[in-house]
């Protein structure tokens, strides 16, 4: 059968969120030229997380001939898994050459059917954890908004998605129509999908009598003092560096230095959301000398500068 590329189809599952369920028909179906096909996993009636039912209008067999097959969302994993007959469907879509696209916990969907091992792929930071340990095949990328790997793609959670759906209508249609679904939209015609997901990165829980936690914590005590570093937390911990960076490592999977920037950036922003400080003293706060110290660090590891996150993100 032949399939299509400006046929859409869209499969929703039972239990999924409400706002990731229309991202795909919203974007796809502000152009006149897609046909968007709506499809739910079982007949009937569907439930979302919004407590709204819906009924999808399309059976799953009208899915044979879109050239674009959405995921969009799952129910939470651990939920009712998903049905043989649905993986096989997307197996056989993927053999067929269409492009298969899981938004936020629709990759788990994909990862499922096998379409994502040995590619990389992301979904929402709320699960990365657990999607990274049931799909080790999987190269998981936890910083961005997407990743297109070609006939399969995946987002991050919620308005992720609308970036991935936006780059698919740029990749495969041209700019000038998605920057008119955009508009349509009124939302930015590009965010760019290595920039970083908004991650919550809370302080670890650290194990009392542990030299690695030890340090840690002695580390996020005085996080704006400039004068601390690798060696010092080595030190504090009465380990070798090079022992120190090794046991590091194996505890928490990350080097020392990339944790304690993290760390101060993570300061960065709770400080940034709370005070009227400037940027210099923001910077200072967390142990960098300046705001032109922070700023590199901040914006790798946040995807945005510093007054662009307050402005986005300051506690009213």
């Amino acid at each position: 059968m032949t399939r299509s590329a400006t046929t859409v189809g869209v499969l929703i599952g039972d239990g999924a969120p409400m706002l990731e369920v229309a991202v795909a028909p919203r974007v796809f179906g502000v152009a006149a030229a897609f046909d968007v096909r709506t499809a739910g996993e079982h007949p009937g009636p569907l439930t979302t997380t919004a407590g709204i039912a819906l009924t999808a209008p399309h059976d799953l067999d009208d899915l044979d001939t879109a050239g674009v097959v959405v995921v969009p969302g799952w129910r939470v994993p651990g939920g009712a898994p998903v049905a043989p007959g649905i993986l096989d469907r997307l197996r056989r879509a993927h053999d067929e050459g269409a492009t298969v696209v899981g938004l936020c916990l629709g990759a788990f969907v994909l990862a499922e059917a096998g379409l994502l091992d040995g590619r990389r792929a992301t979904t929402h930071w709320r699960h990365l954890p657990e999607f990274a340990s049931r799909f080790p095949a999987v190269d998981v990328v936890e910083d961005v908004l997407y990743v297109d790997e070609g006939l399969v793609v995946t987002s991050a959670g919620s308005a992720a998605g609308l970036d991935a759906c936006l780059h698919l209508l740029r990749r495969d249609h041209g700019p000038a129509l998605a920057n008119a679904a955009a508009r349509a939209l009124v939302v930015a015609p590009h965010r760019a999908g290595g920039q970083a997901q908004f991650i919550e990165r809370p302080v670890p829980r650290l194990r009392d009598g542990d030299a690695v936690g030890d340090a840690m914590r002695f580390a996020l005590e005085r996080l704006d003092d400039p004068t601390l570093d690798v060696d010092r937390l080595a030190a504090t911990a009465h380990l070798s560096r090079r022992t120190f960076d090794r046991r590091f490592r194996e505890e928490t999977g990350s080097s020392p230095l990339r944790w304690l920037l993290q760390q101060r950036v993570l300061r960065a922003q709770h400080v940034l959301t709370t005070t009227d400080l400037d940027i210099d003293a923001v910077a200072r706060a967390c142990g960098f000398t300046d705001g032109v110290a922070l700023r590199p660090h901040f914006r790798r590891q946040v995807g945005i500068p510093p007054h662009s996150y307050r402005a986005g993100f300051r506690t009213p």
